[in-house]
């Protein structure tokens, strides 16, 4: 499935299950630190690491809260700009 074709489904999805008060949402990590990523990754970020799995974890738990109920319909990319 293309990224595009995530995104649509993202906002359809989202919009199908707004009346019950559900969030749907995209997250789009980059290079996250594991065994298999190693410090080549690093180096295409403007922050000259990689990401964490504790990172992705905060970001998760964030959107799980109640204080993220007006964030649906997104994707949000967490790759330390790689793409800039």
């Amino acid at each position: 499935m293309s990224k595009g074709a995530v995104a649509a489904l993202v906002k359809g999805v989202a919009h199908d299950l707004a009346s019950r008060r559900v969030t749907v949402n995209n997250i789009q990590p980059g290079a996250i630190g594991t065994d298999m990523i190693h410090g080549a990754a690093a180096g295409g970020t403007i922050l000259k690491r990689t990401g964490t799995p504790e990172e992705v974890a905060g970001l998760i738990s964030y959107l799980a809260r109640d204080e993220a109920a007006f964030v649906t319909g997104t994707g949000i990319t967490m790759d330390g700009s790689y793409v800039l």
